[in-house]
């Protein structure tokens, strides 16, 4: 019984890991507790080395000192103080007007406000309750259908996870060895291909169904003209206008750069290019419009208007803070920093920012920020006594010999993933999972940050699937759960039910999975620099050819080898400083070569060697 236990201690430990859970104990003290009991156990039966649990407190110490950590609260306290502040309030608002008179167009806004909060405060506990309080009212009193509703919300609020700068990125980034920078990149195009699936399904909807998303009546549409126009076409106008200058920009770049460095550039990073050349775009409207306000030129409606001042502000903080660790001008700590004071700039300018935001702010972002450093210490604690029981050697057995190769790991894990989410978040799964998945996945040759983008997509159904999604529980406690009266149109609003924010989830956790497959699919999707890969096999030394012969000093002495052997002169004198002034009485006198004669090939290989150390005058 003790050879048994002693044998397979890793697969145990796993198994009471999951009891210690599933009895309800934090995760963070179920961690550590594991991991400690098990070593004790694994000393006790010699199958753990004592000395191994000596290095735990320099990895407790290492936690402490990684910058990149940092980063996590820099963003949240960026994400809160611009949802405390009303900048998802206005966003909604004013997206809501833009596209409210089409039919779906409260639920399109709901989306693009999610992705545009997902890329400016990561935070999806914040995207879902500030959505569900502000949109779903609206939409229950427009006739929304409520799964569609609930559903949109809730999905809207997980692209948090996935748009950079998510806090999920940052954690998957440390526990995979790859740069945050690069899990950004990689990250970017699935998100706002996954927008794209989201707003596909609210407008497949709204076209086969359209009982179930109406328009915005008449009376609900505040920013007209006063001619009763919509004002658009100008907004259209000043979209197509900036896009154009923004498009020329981008192919004249590599000429700008060249005139500010004073040097010719030919090619520039294309994603520096994007960057610099939609701020530019954005900049122009910006520009645009407080010129059309300040000189009254009426050349704008009130929406464009509108529109400007709402979303300039957010893009540009999402271009001070992405495009600089886009570009390398900063860290991700760094751009946190830069994101978390532009967001403090920003609640000033708008005049909402106060003692009682900056507490809540501030003690929010602690609680998170004490949260994951506590977990991150228990995965430590549990990671170093499952490595010294060889865990990691059980798991690569384990799944190395899946049939299907990469493929059939991908499957299984993404399988494992899925169904660990129904009861683990995702800095669980980030802390404890994924350090058993990496150097599997590693050995069978799939690059990490594609493996990390394509588990961050993954887990966004943590937030999203019934019964135990985190978002749907975020949606429901700010969603009526009794019968309420309306207060602009004095109508009896029925309740959303538990069951409607569950159903409403279904088609977006489908959706989800669908984007799992096409980035399994095209591996393509998940952009990452290229690296040349250098097969040592094939590296050949060559030296140069004929070197002109520079006379000057020999740096080892007169008459002396470079290889360090001493040389005889041409009289037969021994030049071996140990020995200086006689000589070998049973060494043959050196012979020089005769003017003309040629060289042998190892002479001629020893003057090569002589001329190549020979130091130039």
């Amino acid at each position: 019984m003790m050879q048994f236990i002693a044998q397979n201690l890793a697969p145990i430990m796993f198994v009471g890991l999951i009891v210690f859970l599933l009895f309800g104990f934090p995760v963070a003290f179920s961690l550590g507790a594991c991991g400690l009991f098990f070593a004790v156990i694994g000393i006790e039966m010699g199958v753990l080395p004592e000395a191994l649990m000596q290095a735990l407190p320099l990895r407790l110490f290492g936690i402490m000192q990684n910058d990149t950590l940092l980063a996590i609260p820099f963003f949240t306290l960026m994400g809160l103080i611009l949802e405390r502040s009303g900048m998802a309030e206005d966003l909604l608002d004013t997206i809501g007007q833009l596209f409210g008179p089409l039919r779906g167009g409260l639920a399109v806004a709901v989306i693009l406000v999610g992705a545009l909060l997902a890329a400016t405060t990561g935070v999806v506990a914040a995207s879902v309750i500030s959505m569900g309080l502000i949109s779903l009212p609206i939409m229950l009193r427009y006739g929304y259908d409520r799964r569609l509703a609930s559903g949109a919300i809730a999905a809207s609020g997980t692209l948090a996870q996935i748009i950079p700068p998510s806090l999920v990125l940052i954690v998957l980034a440390d526990q995979l060895g790859r740069s945050v920078g690069d899990m950004y990149k990689g990250a970017f195009v699935p998100g706002f291909i996954l927008t794209g699936m989201y707003l596909l399904w609210v407008v497949g909807v709204a076209v086969f169904r359209p009982q179930l998303a109406p328009a915005l009546p008449l009376e609900a549409r505040i920013y007209r003209e006063p001619s009763g126009s919509s004002g658009t076409p100008s907004l259209l106008v000043l979209a197509v206008l900036c896009t154009i200058v923004a498009v020329f920009f981008a192919q004249n770049y590599p000429a700008v750069v060249s005139w500010i460095k004073g040097s010719e550039v030919l090619t520039v990073a294309t994603d520096e290019t994007v960057v610099v050349s939609m701020c530019v775009g954005v900049l122009l409207a910006f520009g645009l419009a407080v010129a059309n306000k300040v000189l009254h030129l009426g050349l704008l409606s009130r929406m464009a208007e509108r529109v400007t001042f709402v979303l300039i502000p957010p893009l540009l903080l999402i271009f001070l803070v992405l495009g600089t660790i886009f570009l390398g001008v900063a860290t991700p700590t760094e751009g946190g920093a830069m994101g978390a004071l532009g967001a403090f700039a920003m609640a000033i300018a708008r005049r909402r920012l106060n003692f009682t935001l900056l507490k809540q702010a501030l003690a929010t972002t602690t609680k998170l920020s004490s949260f994951v450093v506590f977990i991150l210490i228990g995965a430590t604690i549990f990671g170093l006594t499952f490595q010294g029981v060889d865990g990691p050697l059980w798991v690569e057995h384990l799944l190395t010999g899946l049939p299907g190769g990469q493929l059939g790991f991908l499957i299984v894990v993404n399988i494992l993933i899925f169904v660990l989410a129904f009861f683990l978040d995702f800095f669980e799964l980030s802390f404890i999972v994924v350090p058993l998945l990496a150097p599997v996945a590693e050995k069978l040759g799939i690059d990490l940050v594609w493996f990390g983008v394509l588990l961050a997509v993954n887990m966004q159904t943590s937030f999203m699937h019934p019964p135990f999604g985190f978002a749907l529980f975020y949606l429901r406690s700010v969603a009526p759960d009794k019968e309420y009266t309306d207060k602009v149109t004095r109508k009896q609003i029925a309740p959303v039910t538990t069951m409607q924010i569950y159903w409403g989830a279904v088609p977006f956790v489908a959706i989800q999975l669908l984007m799992v497959a096409l980035i399994i699919a095209f591996p393509g999707i998940v952009s990452r620099d290229k690296q040349e890969v250098i097969d040592l096999d094939k590296v050949k030394i060559e030296l140069p050819p004929d070197i002109p012969f520079t006379p000057g000093p020999n740096p080892f002495g007169p008459g002396s080898d470079p290889f360090g052997q001493p040389s005889a002169d041409p009289s037969g004198a021994n030049t071996d400083p140990a020995q200086p002034g006689t000589a070998d009485p049973g060494a043959t006198p050196a012979i020089p070569n005769p003017p003309g004669a040629e060289l042998s090939s190892e002479q001629e290989e020893q003057k090569r060697i002589d001329e190549l150390f020979a130091p130039s005058k």
